[in-house]
């Protein structure tokens, strides 16, 4: 009981922190869920955000972006498995996100996906830095129905 208790704190927590604005996400399991309901595929990143050179490039350039935060509200579901070595992350949070890493053989930040409903590979995203490519890449791989301007 305790468990269900406490998985339901943390499925509100993750919503009521995607619903209030806050677009990336740290759960695949809450994302997966809102896929489900919403049709949007999910893009998963696993980036070393304080250390990683390239995962600093890809946020500054791509992801912080006005453009893609507009395409990614109406398009995606957002989610974070960061590794960080210098600023403070929870032990569940480390555990878990390891866990998904090797889930999906991670080998490198960044590692950027892009994931339907059920957690399954739609598409490895390889590109970096521009943003408009990145937009337009990412609409070649979403369903047509899902994809909005």
């Amino acid at each position: 009981m305790k468990k269900i208790i406490m998985f339901a704190f943390a499925l509100c927590l993750g919503l009521s922190a995607f619903a209030s604005g806050k677009q990336w996400m740290t759960n695949l399991e809450e994302a997966m869920k809102l896929s489900e309901k919403s049709g949007k595929p999910i893009l998963i990143e696993f980036s070393g955000s304080d250390w990683c050179p390239p995962c600093k490039s890809l946020n500054k350039n791509v992801f912080s972006k006005k453009e893609f935060l507009a395409f990614a509200k109406k398009n995606l579901i957002l989610v974070l498995m960061d590794f960080p070595r210098y600023k403070a992350q929870a032990g569940k949070q480390k555990k878990y996100n390891n866990n998904i890493a090797r889930k999906y053989k991670v080998q490198y930040f960044p590692t950027v996906f892009l994931l339907d409903s059920k957690g399954k590979l739609i598409v490895t995203v390889k590109l970096r830095g521009d943003v408009k490519k990145y937009i337009a890449f990412l609409k070649t791989k979403i369903p047509a129905k899902t994809t909005k301007k």
